[in-house]
């Protein structure tokens, strides 16, 4: 028996019911040999991992511009903790580990320099929208290695296109990766605002406080431990006092950080528009700026669609070099 079997057979006597089976995956859009090791799902977490987009994740801003100092999140980060925190939970709950971690660390890769503020900037922009899920997909089967993408399987693919908002993911897994997401990104957007100093744990509200405790840690425990409690089957639920905190956690961080542009670290924001609509401008107008590469998809497809391609895949400070390239004129000195 080839260790691949031996971990599928691994896979069918110790998951639920409701999870998804590496051996009863719809597949692959090409198909592939299947491995002697790695199982399909595991395969699609490695692609990932290796791949440009994510390397790229690392330089990429999660919600503070520009921040100086080394313990403010990057997109890298936010993926990592997504992972532990999904896996954490697909391993409670008998979900398959693997597909949990490669929805996870795929998660973003389609996601624009400078956080949600890239993402908006480019979404009004362009005529045909942009939301980064979807590029994350696009990444995935259409940019990666050269145009041919990394062929992961339909059950990776499903739960990074659904892992925000919209449908819900076909499986458990994707559902995991959906709800975690949340947990991580709220929890540690509080602990970026906290070093910031735009916030305290004082400013939390006293009832969110209640239910979900004080602290990053406490508060991610206690939101774990109430979802492998309330859980059953096919169903994923918190108690409804944890719920009912959640969201009202949410709500507090909608409105005093991430919308909040007279906050000063976000106030920088308004600049981001500026930039990428001059990025956009010009390589929408003249796509020779852009390397071959999206060159060659400004001919098959669109020059909107390739600088939509090229500028969500920059990074923070890529994105800043290109526009000095075009805008800022170049240094010299008499010889």
């Amino acid at each position: 028996m080839l260790i691949r079997e031996r971990q599928e057979q691994l896979e069918r006597e110790t998951l639920g019911a409701f999870s998804a089976l590496s051996e009863n995956s719809r597949g692959r859009a090409r198909p592939e040999r299947e491995c002697d090791i790695r199982t399909a799902f595991c395969r699609d977490r490695d692609r990932i991992i290796h791949s440009k987009a994510f390397r790229r994740l690392k330089q990429k801003t999660q919600v503070f511009l520009s921040p100086e100092g080394d313990h403010f999140r990057t997109r890298l980060t936010h993926t990592l903790e997504v992972s532990q925190i999904a896996r954490t939970l697909a391993r409670a709950m008998r979900f398959n580990e693997d597909l949990t971690e490669a929805i996870s660390m795929g998660h973003d890769l389609g996601h624009t320099p400078f956080g949600h503020a890239g993402e908006r900037a480019l979404d009004k922009l362009s005529s045909l929208g942009f939301r980064h899920y979807e590029q994350s997909v696009r990444v995935v089967e259409r940019i990666e290695k050269d145009h041919l993408g990394l062929n992961l399987t339909y059950e990776t693919i499903d739960g990074i296109l659904n892992h925000t908002t919209g449908s819900m993911p076909g499986s458990m897994e994707g559902q995991i990766v959906r709800l975690s997401d949340r947990i991580a990104y709220i929890n540690h957007d509080i602990e970026d605002a906290i070093s910031a100093k735009v916030l305290s744990e004082s400013m939390l509200p006293a009832d969110v406080v209640g239910v979900l405790g004080t602290g990053k840690s406490k508060r991610i425990t206690t939101l774990i431990n109430s979802l492998v409690q309330n859980s059953s089957g096919d169903s994923l639920s918190y108690a409804d006092d944890v719920k009912e905190a959640f969201a009202s956690l949410h709500e507090f961080m909608f409105e005093h950080i991430y919308l909040n542009t007279e906050c000063d670290v976000k106030s920088e924001e308004i600049k981001v528009y500026d930039l990428i609509g001059m990025l956009f401008e010009s390589y929408t107008g003249d796509p020779g700026l852009m390397p071959e590469f999206y060159r060659v998809t400004a001919l098959q497809e669109s020059p909107e669609r390739a600088a939509m391609d090229y500028i969500s895949g920059m990074s923070d400070a890529y994105a800043v070099h290109s526009f000095k390239s075009l805008f800022i004129p170049k240094s010299w000195a008499f010889q």
